[in-house]
């Protein structure tokens, strides 16, 4: 039974963006005028019926809803940490292990560090976002993990004190969150050193527990270990089990430089040659960060049918590489992009990372043009999830959308307003944000919570001083 979601129906609404001056229909696609939602998709055709809510979009560039395809939402409760920024992975790694453990991770704190990922994401125009969760809570708060994932920031071991409705808590409280705030959510049950069996047993807990609520679209569920680097084979073939039977798509971390310094000290081989002796280069499968490929590597990820993500907001400043995104797209890959997590990234703004993107491409290849890095940002990551309905604004596909003011000040002199979302203005944040025909964001604000008290509540459970 799949996992992969279809949209969001929402019979008898109605919902007409206006006089817009520029609408991004996809990479290659755009017009000028209005675009009609009706029953949280996008219409075929005006309906010559009442147009139910208008927003005018006068002075506006209207894309698609930006999909995060790579986060971690834990660490939204964990950014700046000292000692975490501009270290090595080594230092890194049980610094953030620490802070967890004196927070305690449980369902609390994952509703709470979720609903401010979440809520930043849709005010910077994000409307789904994949949260590979790697850090369960155990009885050993030690945090010397070393050798986990590079976004599992030393992520506890489960243990027998550990059950599986544990793992089904935090899920459930990941997925209440970005529900209560009108967001899309991709669960990715993330394992980072975890015994295999505990780590498959709780993967199909969570999906059974889950499953019926993916139906309507807002809700997705996938499986990932951290990287070769933390996880065995036994928990790859497992976790690929559990996949296969519920119809989910697999995830996972490859080829940042710690990545291949890790798999070549362990095992003596790259991480690619083990991820395919462990039948994980195959379609369905995502690899985010691939800083480190060499050509034949990106030749072999070509004909294996996987999708990348690339995610230059976490590993360049932190010194873990740089993805060669023009060459992986030359030889056909299909790439998206996320922001990764708060204890590298310290920021869920995946339109600045696009920009980001944007500018550092030509220093390992060719410029990559504003066109087709957005196109990442959306069918590209949307690709990466087996939901094709995402990430375009074609007639029939999810009422998911943004509306980018390009009137002021920043925008000044922009021939290309649609290269300018990108170009211009760093920190550009949506006028308004639709998720499946809804408004979620108004005029700057978030609809379903107030931002002063998400982060209230997150101060109150993780308080500034840890």
């Amino acid at each position: 039974m799949s996992c992969t979601a279809h949209t969001r129906v929402l019979e008898n609404t109605m919902l007409t963006i206006t006089r817009a001056i520029r609408i991004l229909i996809d990479e290659s696609t755009e017009r000028d005028g209005d675009l009609e939602l009706r029953d949280g998709v996008v219409s075929t055709g005006r309906t010559h019926t009442e147009p139910g809510e208008i927003l005018d979009a006068s002075g506006c560039v209207v894309t698609p809803g930006l999909v995060n395809a790579h986060h971690h939402l834990l660490q939204s409760a964990f950014r700046t940490l000292p000692g975490t920024r501009g270290v090595a992975m080594r230092d890194w790694l049980p610094t953030m292990a620490a802070a967890y453990a004196r927070a305690g991770v449980d369902a609390g704190l994952a509703y709470a560090a979720a609903s401010v990922g979440v809520a930043e994401g849709l005010l910077c125009g994000v409307t789904t976002v994949a949260d590979h969760h790697l850090t369960w809570p155990s009885a050993d708060h030690s945090g010397t993990n070393q050798n986990s994932g590079s976004q599992n920031s030393g992520s506890q071991k489960i243990t027998s004190q550990t059950n599986a409705s544990d793992s089904v808590a935090i899920a459930t409280a990941t997925a209440d969150a970005a529900r209560a705030l009108g967001g899309r959510l991709v669960f990715v049950r993330g394992s980072a050193r975890d015994d295999a069996q505990e780590a498959a047993a709780s993967a199909e807990a969570i999906v059974r527990a889950l499953l019926p609520r993916t139906g309507d679209g807002m809700l997705q569920l996938a499986v990932g270990p951290a990287g070769v680097h933390s996880d065995s084979r036994e928990t790859f073939e497992l976790l690929a089990e559990v996949a296969e039977k519920y119809g989910l798509q697999r995830r996972t971390q490859a080829n940042e430089q710690v990545d291949v310094a890790i798999a070549l000290e362990k095992y003596g081989r790259r991480p690619l040659d083990l991820l395919e002796d462990w039948g994980w280069l195959q379609p369905g499968v995502t690899l985010a960060h691939l800083c480190d490929v060499t050509g034949d590597e990106i030749r072999r990820l070509a004909a294996s049918g996987i999708t990348a993500t690339h995610a230059p907001g976490c590993d360049l400043p932190m010194g873990w590489g740089i993805a060669p995104v023009a060459a992986l797209r030359a030889a056909g890959i299909t790439v998206g992009l996320g922001t990764s997590g708060g204890g590298s990234n310290d920021a869920g703004h995946l339109l600045a990372d696009a920009r980001l993107a944007m500018q550092v491409a030509p220093l390992v290849g060719p410029p990559i043009s504003a066109r087709g890095v957005l196109g990442m940002a959306m069918a590209g990551s949307s690709a990466g999830l087996g939901r094709t309905e995402l990430g375009n604004l074609r007639a029939g596909s999810a009422a998911d959308l943004c509306v980018w003011d390009v009137s002021g000040i920043a925008d000044a002199g922009v021939a290309d307003p649609v290269a300018g979302l990108l170009w211009a203005n760093p920190g550009r944040r949506p006028r308004h944000v639709v998720v499946a025909g809804q408004v979620v964001v108004r005029d700057y604000t978030l609809v379903n919570d107030d931002e002063h008290d998400l982060v209230a509540r997150l101060k109150a459970r993780v308080p500034l001083a840890e």
